[in-house]
């Protein structure tokens, strides 16, 4: 398949584009992004086209699958660009900055039948499909919670990014960017009927515009789930604080590192598992999965239809979430 990646100089692009190199008869036939000179050093290094105009360079290589990345706001205009040239694509999370925005899209996707898929990855990964065996035979999930803690701010500003730390850019920061892909997972495990009861949210360690630590309660009848992120951990970039905690009438799971969960019974008899439990490793399976899927014509396994109601529970966290902004970035060295 021809590949074009836009909105390229996002600091994900190595967990697409190294994946699809990887794979048998891949080609990249465009790198699109506004800075210039990014796509120059790109596109040379791939020996591919190279644009600042997405369209344009759409329009001219007519690849069979576009990456979509690029900076929140505007994704929204990459995404009805490909879906009304008829394109398929998979675009980032969270698709845009309200869920106004990702529901406009997932009607217009629909309304075309268009092939248009979000990596939510913890669907890809081998935790979902675990955690939904033990909600089925545990009569249901009764508390989750998920601790979800990531490097610092900094790291946007290295990798030529400085616009996530921008609320008009990004809207929002470790909320929109890392706990959407726990609300998910509410969703899949608690019900489409999941609210958020509290949302806290603080700039306190760096000060920038946007939040650096949000803990999210949500609740569907008697049952909760916590989610906490944040751009906290002294770690190099795709290493976490984590922990996650699920229990269900007969079991409780816990999530230790990024590749070992623990299953207990109410005796205390446990069971270790070697599950890999971040995002990042899913990202592979993501693009050899998608791609096949666009390819033999099988829906995607998360659409933007699926990132509506996430996104209409990152809209409800900040509107009951207020934090009191410092004045100026602190050090982050």
């Amino acid at each position: 398949m021809k590949v074009a990646f836009i909105g390229a100089s996002h600091w994900h692009l190595p967990l697409y584009l190294d994946p699809f190199l990887a794979l048998p008869d891949a080609e990249v036939v465009g790198i699109s992004d506004p800075d210039g000179a990014y796509v120059s050093k790109v596109s040379a290094r791939l020996g591919c086209a190279g644009d600042t105009d997405f369209r344009e360079l759409c329009r001219r290589t007519r690849p069979d699958f576009v990456f979509a990345l690029g900076r929140h706001v505007d994704m929204p205009d990459e995404a009805r660009f490909l879906i009304e040239e008829g394109i398929p694509f998979a675009i980032e999370k969270p698709c845009g900055v309200t869920q106004r925005d990702v529901a406009t899209l997932a009607e217009l996707a629909r309304a075309r039948g268009a092939f248009a898929a979000v990596p939510l990855v913890f669907r890809d990964g081998d935790l979902t499909p675990l955690l939904e065996a033990e909600a089925a035979r545990g009569e249901g999930v009764q508390t989750m919670s998920f601790r979800f803690i990531a490097g610092y701010p900094a790291r946007y500003l290295d990798a030529g990014c400085g616009w996530m730390l921008d609320p008009a850019l990004s809207g929002g920061g470790c909320t929109i960017n890392l706990a959407v892909h726990f609300l998910d997972l509410a969703l899949t495990l608690l019900g489409a009927d999941v609210e958020v009861s509290q949302a806290t949210m603080s700039n306190a360690s760096w000060g920038h515009a946007v939040e650096d630590y949000s803990a999210v309660t949500l609740r569907s009848g008697n049952r909760t789930c916590l989610v906490e992120t944040g751009y906290l951990y002294p770690g190099p970039t795709s290493t976490f604080d984590m922990h996650f905690a699920v229990r269900t009438r007969e079991r409780y799971i816990i999530a230790h590192d990024p590749r070992t969960v623990e299953v207990l019974d109410h005796a205390g008899n446990s069971e270790r598992l070697a599950i890999g439990t971040t995002n990042v490793p899913n990202y592979a399976r993501f693009v050899a999965d998608v791609l096949e899927r666009a390819r033999t014509g099988r829906a995607p396994l998360a659409t933007l239809q699926d990132m509506v109601p996430v996104m209409g529970l990152v809209d409800s966290a900040y509107a009951k979430a207020r934090f009191e902004e410092r004045t100026g970035p602190r050090s982050q060295t």
